[in-house]
């Protein structure tokens, strides 16, 4: 599963010039209307690297069923995608259709340069995925795929401690619990692993009952009851049923080093290592990752929108549509592995859910039922997210204390924020 999934929160769109969705051109009428043929353009970043032949089968199986469209792709690298897209939307050069993730899709939306879907089967996509791209009760984004954060396990371990095995309605408590029985820092065996990091933190405030911002994120609200659990849930595991940043957490691969050689009994990591960690000596599985107040699982994706200046509107968006909901399209990626479909057919779906190991692949998608939301921190992202990081390593290594470095976090990322 590809990493670029994750939600960046990429700055380059934030300064999209206010004018490029005022002067959006009447849509005229598309092949799908009349005998005119008419030519759709494609901006993407998701098939560079290695797919671009898989989104060119897409593009021919969807030619020969709209014969009057034409599908024109242009792909970039993702490193420089954004730029160029930024670039292109300032001067009003933008594609008809092209590609965003859950991190740009927001600043793009609000900069008036995306037309509105209409009717969509809504009931084609995984619901929690689609959400991420509806704004006022309006559809302006096409989840193309996504990718999520589980909990992977040792069932060899689970067996050897006489524990039942994880479940979906497993609690932060449950975990925990299972963690201390699991733990045998003697022997180099680790109960758990969860990184202490910013896109764990915004997720497990939100398992506590909080959020990291305000509803109308302008300001934090994590320096709260369930910001502080969040942050004693995560960094309190360092150095006790987790190894520390001194045993070499954090390092590369470290985390899947341990759990590949059977010293680590829970993992809370992404799909996208599924196929990294494969075929192991002993059994394993995994689960939706226990929540406290609520479950709430990190979720990054992928989607297509439709310019408001689209000259064929109603071709851009059947094309949007064939994209992300096809069966072709399904059977393309599941087949190349190229990340996952935001579809509900599960029936479609059936290829990939019959895969083993894991068996209990459903855990991918049950997890969409509560996608936990991820906070928008503007053109000082990563900025936020660094300081974010080193207040929890903080906590975590026994410099500060929740109180303490809480309250001086909140502070901090609020003078951060636009």
């Amino acid at each position: 599963m590809n990493s670029r999934l994750i939600a960046t929160g990429t700055v380059a769109v934030v300064a999209l010039i206010g004018a490029t969705g005022c002067s959006a051109a009447s849509p005229t009428q598309s092949a799908a209307e009349g005998d005119e043929k008419v030519t759709v353009t494609y901006a993407n970043f998701t098939s560079n690297g290695g797919n671009e032949e898989n989104l060119q089968t897409i593009v021919e199986a969807f030619e020969e069923e709209n014969p009057g469209i034409t599908v024109e792709v242009t792909t970039t690298d993702y490193a420089n995608y954004f730029t160029q897209l930024q670039t292109d939307l300032s001067a009003g050069t933008q594609a008809d259709v092209f590609d965003v993730d859950a991190g740009t899709f927001a600043n793009i939306q609000a900069s008036g340069v995306l037309a509105p879907l209409e009717g969509v089967d809504t009931s084609a996509y995984r619901q929690g995925v689609l959400d991420t791209y509806a704004v006022g009760g309006a559809q302006y984004g096409l989840p193309t795929s996504f990718s999520n954060v589980v909990l992977f396990y040792n069932k060899e371990l689970f067996d050897a401690a006489g524990l039942d095995y994880p479940t979906a309605e497993w609690t932060w408590e449950d975990e925990r619990a299972a963690a201390e029985k699991l733990t045998d820092a003697g022997n180099g065996v680790w109960g758990d692993y969860q990184p202490i990091s910013f896109h764990e933190y915004y997720k497990t405030v939100q398992q506590a009952g909080g959020s990291f911002l305000t509803e109308d994120n302008s300001a934090t609200a994590f320096d709260s009851a369930a910001g502080r659990s969040a942050a004693e849930w995560l960094a309190g595991k360092s150095g006790t049923v987790m190894p520390s940043a001194a045993d070499g957490a954090g390092t590369a691969d470290f985390d899947t080093n341990l759990f590949k050689d059977g010293k680590l009994a829970m993992w809370h990591t992404g799909i996208w290592m599924i196929g990294l960690v494969g075929d192991l000596p002993f059994e394993w599985d995994i689960a939706v990752e226990p929540g406290d107040a609520q479950k709430a699982s990190a979720t990054f994706s992928n989607a297509v929108v439709v310019s408001a200046d689209a000259e064929h509107q109603e071709a851009a968006q059947k094309w949007a549509q064939f994209l992300t909901s096809s069966e072709t399209m399904v059977d393309v990626r599941l087949e190349a592995g190229w990340e996952l479909p935001a579809v509900s057919d599960e029936a479609l779906l059936a290829p990939y859910l019959d895969q083993t190991p894991p068996a209990n692949r459903i855990a991918v998608f049950d997890s969409l039922d509560s996608v936990a939301v991820a906070p928008e921190l503007g053109a000082n992202a990563t900025q936020i997210q660094d300081v974010v990081n080193n207040a929890l390593g903080e906590i975590a290594a026994g410099r500060a204390t929740v109180d303490e470095a809480i309250s001086a976090l909140a502070a901090d990322v609020d003078n951060l924020l636009p």
